[in-house]
């Protein structure tokens, strides 16, 4: 099995039924496979916070919601986690790439890269980093923890798992 398989099956066993995703290039074999799902229900968004209020009302209407997105984001998406997916305890799990560190080769991810965890820890959620293939078991117990805590909760795909992936 491949790793965007391995991770759509991750998302599966964490019983996301509602994902909102944006373009990357990294993203785009797990983002195919969850548009050809039969119990997935995807949209396409334009914005980071786009994203996060339509999986808020996703998350209201009773679905379990991911939002997947590259880290650089994040920034675009703070108000939204703060004021309205925090405010309202509503779970979600962002399932990012994590661009702009580690064998990066575009300057401008850089910024964000390296900011990105720290901005999820500034507003007080719980992150997890994915580095191999074998620990995508973080996926459901990332989503368990939304649930249970009732607040979003970061999922970052390091360079190192797509570099034993090949990409």
């Amino acid at each position: 099995m491949n790793v965007d398989d391995a991770i759509v099956e991750a998302l599966e066993e964490a019983g996301i039924t509602f994902a909102c995703w944006l373009p990357c290039s990294l993203l785009d074999g797990i983002i195919k496979r969850l548009e050809e799902h039969p119990e997935i229900r995807t949209v396409r968004v334009s914005r980071e916070e786009e994203g996060v209020g339509i999986c808020a009302g996703a998350a209201l209407a009773g679905e379990k919601p991911a939002l997947i997105m590259q880290n650089s984001g994040l920034g675009n998406s703070v108000n939204a986690l703060c004021s309205l997916t925090l405010t309202y305890r509503l779970p979600l799990l962002m399932l990012m790439s994590h661009r702009g560190y580690l064998f990066e080769d575009i300057p401008a991810q850089v910024g964000m890269g390296k900011a990105a965890p720290k901005i999820l820890e500034d507003i007080n959620l719980h992150t997890f980093t994915i580095e191999r293939p074998e620990d995508l078991d973080v996926i459901p117990g990332a989503w368990k923890l939304a649930e249970t805590a009732g607040e979003p909760v970061g999922v970052f795909l390091s360079p190192r798992l797509w570099r034993q992936i090949g990409r």
